[in-house]
């Protein structure tokens, strides 16, 4: 329940995984681990049954390179986001410690991750619209994880400045991953 809060309030739930100090090898492979196997899972399946159905040239391409590399993306992309978020707060007068900046960076994509289960439905408008409520979230994610981890107060400039730039930096790495996945 503490997860479901964490998009929409900078102070339920983040103190209390703040405050519970999980290692960042603990988060990864409890965390990180499980939850980037969804997308490429998914990708897989839907590539290999829905075929032509989902989306013209859907069917040819090789979809167990294109989710191993994937998979391995998105636990580079973890690694290279906490460090990210670590050093685009402490440069803007907030501050934050490695650890959390990595809890953030865990946290940040579990609705993308799962957002993957739509797949299970051979419908493209319908993933491209999960896709876009679950970037939204992972925004809010990242703002109020903010908010919360530097403690800040509610529509703080400076916040907002430091969350714009770490969503900008993810976008780019969401945008890559997805263009290795059509061009591959």
């Amino acid at each position: 329940m503490t997860v479901i809060s964490l998009p929409f309030s900078r102070r339920s739930g983040w103190r209390e995984l703040q405050q519970r100090q999980p290692p960042i090898p603990l988060l990864a492979w409890v965390v990180v681990l499980p939850m980037s196997l969804i997308p490429p899972l998914m990708l897989y399946y839907a590539g290999t049954h829905y075929g032509n159905d989902f989306a013209p040239g859907f069917a040819d391409r090789s979809w167990r390179h294109i989710t191993t590399i994937l998979f391995l993306a998105e636990l580079l992309t973890f690694f290279v986001m906490g460090w990210l978020i670590h050093s685009i707060a402490n440069s803007r007068e907030l501050s934050i410690s490695y650890h959390d900046a990595y809890l953030l960076a865990a946290m940040a994509p579990l609705p993308l991750w799962s957002s993957a289960l739509v797949l299970f439905v051979p419908s493209l408008l319908l993933n491209a619209l999960a896709v876009l409520v679950a970037l939204g979230i992972s925004c809010s994610l990242i703002y109020h994880g903010l908010q919360a981890l530097c403690r800040r107060e509610g529509n703080d400039i400076v916040a907002m400045s430091a969350t714009y730039t770490v969503i900008a930096c993810g976008i780019l790495a969401w945008g890559l991953l997805m263009a290795v996945v059509w061009a591959y």
